[in-house]
């Protein structure tokens, strides 16, 4: 096997056991960074494959923003950053069927869809920023947009979500001074109306 190879190897590697903690961790904020190892192993794959451009925004999509507005969704709704304890194990083992079924019918597809198709890695329009341009500005630029304005969507519904409680914005509680200082600190000095 060559050094690519191996490498490739062990980027899918990292993936697949990050991707799994990612669904198996009980903390969301843990499974928001293993996510973060998950994209990075994924554009280690992509820059082994020649699209350095895919790689990068890999990286500066996913991991930069994605992330971030996950970790920010989940700081503005307040959302329980704590360990699950409600989830059973019906609950797991049900979710776990649905992850292998969803799985095998995304591989059974991706067999079906591009048996006997061969890419040539020499090529250097692979990967490369003009061939991606001209992809996603021709053929999928609706779909581009839709995704736009659905991230957008999210980031509005958290914010809403984050100010349900009041009507004049995020939730506050009043500042009271400590005991035994009521009224400490003001002097009567000064010219008063």
């Amino acid at each position: 096997m060559r050094a690519v190879q191996v490498l490739f190897a062990l980027f899918g590697v990292v993936a697949v056991g990050s991707a799994l903690l990612v669904v198996t961790t009980r903390q969301v904020v843990h499974a928001a960074l293993w996510l973060v190892v998950t994209l990075g192993a994924l554009a280690g794959c992509y820059l082994l494959l020649t699209a350095e451009f895919v790689a990068w925004v890999q990286v500066l999509i996913y991991v930069g923003a994605v992330v971030v507005l996950l970790l920010f969704a989940l700081m503005l709704t307040r959302a329980p950053t704590g360990p699950v304890a409600d989830l059973t194990k019906a609950n797991a083992w049900f979710a776990g069927i649905v992850a292998l079924a969803v799985a095998a019918v995304l591989g059974t597809t991706m067999v079906a869809g591009f048996a006997g198709e061969v890419i040539d890695l020499h090529r250097v329009e692979v990967g490369s920023a003009k061939a991606i341009g001209a992809a996603v500005f021709s053929t999928w630029v609706l779909p581009f947009e839709v995704l736009s304005v659905l991230l957008l969507a999210a980031l509005v519904g958290a914010i809403a979500l984050s100010t349900r409680g009041s009507p004049s914005g995020p939730r506050s509680t009043p500042r009271t001074p400590p005991e035994g200082t009521k009224g400490a600190g003001v002097t009567g000095t000064g010219g008063g109306r």
